[in-house]
């Protein structure tokens, strides 16, 4: 197999830029300056330092310019707030107002250059923040705040309005939040809550208020990080801010848009090497979606499938809901590692226990049926003619007295079990109340989740809000898909973080052989012909059939037998993109006197369609095996990517194919290849022979490394059909379009 294409990385996203090849080496790196060996093939940064942002949350003075006191004006009420927050986090508040002596009795100054000290924090109420930014760049402000909106959100002219912000931002040395962005860094986070903390990023905060409101629920929350339309701090860099600290259990976002691919791809792969959690929704499914979050806070969306596969390959858990959100978080933040996988629902109801096995089972959750001998010591209290392989239906009355901690014991004994999930439809006081009286109690004595649906519509009885909201060691759920969503990402995260080899770790930092080679191939703004294309594979040692290309019906003829009868004939041209349709392709021909009139038949087609060839490929012909496609586009957030999928003359039809962002290893190439539809195919159907699935493998393996190294030459690559032989046999590009930048 080629070498996967893996590197260690933090990050510094504002600083995480592509960098073109033969540009000066970038970022900076650790406190130096990056050198050659910081960057990828394709001359982009692999290692920049993570942002400290301890200032911008916990300040020691904070500098608010355009302080009011002034009943009925918008900014008392925010400045009111910020001197509430100022004194919990203990840190010195300086109000600044060019009319006012005071605000609020404190001494108030009238510009930026009359502070009576530096400030590490500057929030600024103005609707013009631009000269106040210049302002605070000679004070040496670490961080400022912008609220004002009517920049990128707004379009063209906002755009442009950010872009000089950015600039002043990037020129001063300083880090800004912001603009449009609101007031959520500075809410009151609840200090009498243990356990690791949930850390929350938003870009429209409102929709982080259903998180915040866990805290009512007894769950911890940390910080909030509200980043409107991300001038400068991005959510890539919270993630990678939240990622180190230890109070943090689980990253919680509502992402619009991304500002930068790449930077949330390093923010992603810091948190998966250290396991912190990161639970997101992310709009942009839908046209619809994509188009308003891009006026809420004028990012770039991405192509959703693009967006979906590079969260999957960093272990970023996507959820669609923000209740989903909520209790998929809490979760993560609060539970400890899983000791097995298998999942048993135990409930006081067969009904009961039957719907949720039938909807967990269906999600991907295992529930092994529990051991005979397991099962002959819950007949002890459960009656035999109860099924408890599991689900484990009690019947109800055992849970009524001491039998129903002996049960929950009992199947929490087990260690195939590493999830026990009790869903409760409704209250049935006091059978309800003793069970989870049980329930909480058996979670305390266990390191294995025990999870309840609490699935009453009221939601006030002392056993949900006192017994069960007052554990720390149960999580519990209103709806059962919650519960479902909730435990399927527990189980997946920890698979992932335990398999987790960040994909930076061995990305190539100089170019192949194969590079030289192919840079020759390219010509820049133009469409390759089939035979260019092909030879391009050849570079990368992608195997394509013995052909010739030929100017002659002669010359045709003996390329035929040199490459073997029977034979494919094509026209080969930099602008033919379909040759099918056109009648420019001619298989399975067998004599001097077919190829001949093929040759005549092709030339006399061209001519009439107005294509002009570099000549007539005679090819060798391939016939079993499953047809496929490789290729590689160009992502407007991500940059260039790697597809594959069914492929053939109904690749659109089919559409079926799965996408991935560079770098990525082995495991990666394969997973993408186990998440087409058409899947069993590679294991042989209606008597065919499995497939050479290595050799596929392969073939990605090495489009990637062209990405990798051709990407700022090459735009788009697709390989249809690359024809995958039997098991042994390898795989064939019979066709190839290749696009040079």
């Amino acid at each position: 197999m080629l070498g996967s294409t893996h590197g260690t990385l933090t990050t510094d996203s504002r600083r995480a830029r592509v960098i073109a090849c033969g540009e000066q080496p970038g970022p900076a790196v650790h406190g130096r300056p990056a050198e050659v060996d910081d960057l990828d093939v394709s001359g982009r940064a692999l290692y920049s330092d993570v942002p400290d942002l301890d200032r911008l949350f916990r300040p020691e003075s904070v500098a608010v310019i355009g302080a009011s006191d002034a009943e009925g004006r918008p900014n008392t009420g925010v400045t009111r707030q910020l001197i509430a927050w100022s004194e919990r986090v203990g840190a010195r508040l300086h109000p600044v107002h060019p009319s006012r002596t005071s605000v609020f009795g404190i001494p108030c100054s009238p510009s930026v250059a009359d502070l009576p000290e530096q400030v590490d924090l500057a929030v600024l109420l103005v609707a013009d923040p631009l000269p106040v930014i210049e302002e605070l760049a000679e004070t040496k402000v670490k961080f400022a705040v912008v609220f004002a909106s009517g920049f990128a959100e707004t379009g063209e002219e906002g755009a442009a309005a950010q872009d000089r912000l950015t600039a002043a931002v990037e020129r001063s040395g300083m880090r800004l939040l912001g603009p449009n962005t609101n007031l959520n860094a500075f809410e009151h986070f609840r200090d009498d809550l243990d356990g690791p903390a949930i850390a929350l990023i938003t870009q429209s905060g409102h929709q982080g208020r259903p998180v915040f409101a866990l805290q009512e629920l007894g769950i911890r929350l940390s910080h909030w990080a509200p980043t409107g339309n991300e001038a400068d701090l991005e959510t890539a860099d919270f993630i990678s801010y939240f990622a180190e600290r230890p109070e943090v259990g689980a990253i919680a976002c509502y992402v619009e848009g991304l500002k930068d691919g790449r930077a949330f791809l390093l923010a992603a792969d810091r948190a998966a090497r250290r396991g912190v959690p990161v639970v997101a929704v992310k709009v942009g499914r839908t046209e619809t979606g994509a188009r308003t979050a891009a006026s809420h806070t004028g990012k770039l969306t991405g192509a959703d499938a693009v967006v979906d596969a590079a969260m999957r390959q960093y272990g970023v858990i996507r959820v669609d809901g923000l209740d989903e959100l909520q209790d998929t978080a809490a979760l993560l933040a609060r539970a400890r590692p899983p000791r097995a996988d298998g999942v048993v629902v135990y409930s006081i109801s067969g009904g009961t226990g039957a719907h949720f096995a039938d909807l967990a089972t269906e999600a991907g959750l295992r529930l092994p049926a529990l051991s005979e001998a397991r099962q002959a010591e819950l007949h002890q209290w459960i009656p035999e003619y109860l099924s408890v392989a599991n689900p484990v239906d009690n019947g109800g009355h055992p849970v009524g007295d001491w039998r129903g901690r002996k049960i929950i014991d009992a199947i929490l004994d087990d260690p195939e079990v590493g999830v026990l999930i009790c869903p409760i439809t409704g209250p049935f006081p006091p059978l309800s109340d003793r069970l989870v009286q049980d329930l909480v109690d058996a979670a305390e004595r266990t390191d294995k989740l025990v999870c309840v649906v609490w699935g009453s519509p009221v939601g006030t009885e002392p056993a949900y809000r006192e017994v069960l909201l007052g554990s720390s060691r149960v999580a519990t759920f209103r709806t059962v898909a919650n519960c479902i969503t909730a435990v399927r990402a527990y189980l997946d995260h920890h698979r992932f973080v335990a398999g987790y080899r960040s994909p930076f770790d061995e990305a190539p930092r100089t170019p192949s052989p194969s590079y030289r080679k192919a840079q020759a191939l390219m010509r820049p703004g133009q469409q390759l012909s089939e035979h260019a294309a092909k030879q391009l594979l050849r570079a990368y040692g992608i195997r394509v059939p013995r052909e010739q290309l030929v100017t002659s019906a002669a010359a045709a003829v003996r390329a035929a037998g040199l490459v073997g009868y029977p034979v494919v004939m094509k026209a080969s041209g930099a602008r033919i993109a379909h040759k099918t349709e056109l009648g420019l392709v001619k298989i399975g021909l067998t004599s001097a006197s077919q190829v001949r009139d093929a040759y005549r038949g092709l030339t006399d087609i061209a001519r009439y369609e107005d294509v002009s060839l570099d000549g007539v490929l005679v090819c060798q012909m391939v016939e079993r095996g499953v047809e496929m496609v490789v290729g590689t586009a160009h992502d407007e957030l991500f940059g260039p990517t790697v597809t594959v999928g069914l492929g053939g003359v109904l690749v659109e039809v089919l559409n079926d194919t799965a996408v991935r962002v560079p770098p990525f290893g082995e495991e990666q190439a394969r997973d993408m290849c186990a998440e087409l539809r058409g899947r069993a195919l590679f294991d042989g159907v209606r008597g065919r022979p499995p497939a050479d699935l290595d050799a596929l493998v392969e073939v990605v393996l090495r489009v990637q490394r062209m990405v990798l190294e051709l990407g700022g030459e090459l735009a788009e690559l697709d390989i249809n059909p690359l024809m995958v032989l039997p098991r042994g046999q390898g795989a064939v590009a019979l066709d190839a379009l290749a696009v040079c930048r």
